[in-house]
């Protein structure tokens, strides 16, 4: 999209928020390798915090692109890939116990990045409404699994059971809409107009 010359500040900044997250997830992985467990939370809980100040600042100045929904995908996918290793390295026995679930949600993932770079010769960046909802409780377990001294299993559960029908979603999303878009409300929304077009 071309942005008017009068956001543009607000652009770059928006974009400079989302980079951030993009650079500091390497630096993440750096501090877990050498052990620097004390810093490295406080880093993530900031990285998980830009994800939420970015996407509210770039639909409240009306600066949204191309460019920067795919940098805040990727910046995402990082992040969370990031902390989800921290775990193998920080609570082994957590990951052994729940295995099977998380497998899933790692193929389901894998899946549904490689059906969009099939389809679009890239990934996807949808942000429907349900990804949002549970980027903020993904957010809030992986964060409380490096402060608390024990996994908050209920809230796993949940996170887990919101990410599956999330990256479903995604899945059928990819398979129905034949050209790249962002910012899609849902399953339910884009069904719902074909429904309309075709009535």
């Amino acid at each position: 999209m071309l942005i008017n010359p009068t956001h543009k500040p607000s652009y770059y900044m928006v974009n400079a928020i989302t980079f951030y997250r993009l650079l500091a997830a390497p630096v993440l992985l750096t501090l877990l390798f050498r052990n620097h467990l004390a810093v490295f939370k406080w880093l993530l809980a900031v990285s998980f915090l830009t994800d939420a100040i970015d996407g509210y600042l770039a639909r409240r100045y009306k600066v949204t692109s191309v460019f920067g929904s795919i940098l805040d995908s990727v910046s995402d996918d990082l992040t969370i890939a990031v902390a989800i290793f921290g775990i193998t390295l920080v609570n082994p026995d957590f990951l052994r116990k729940e295995l099977v679930l998380i497998v899933v949600q790692v193929l389901l993932f894998i899946t549904q990045i490689c059906f969009a770079l099939i389809r679009y010769r890239k990934i996807s960046s949808f942000h429907t409404y349900l990804a949002k909802f549970v980027t903020v409780f993904q957010g809030i377990f992986l964060v409380l699994f490096y402060w608390l001294p024990a996994p908050v299993y209920v809230l796993f559960y949940w996170v887990s059971a919101l990410t599956i029908l999330d990256l479903l979603e995604e899945i059928a999303l990819v398979l129905i809409i034949p050209k790249w878009e962002t910012d899609i409300k849902g399953l339910y929304w884009v069904i719902k107009k074909r429904a309309l077009q075709k009535a």
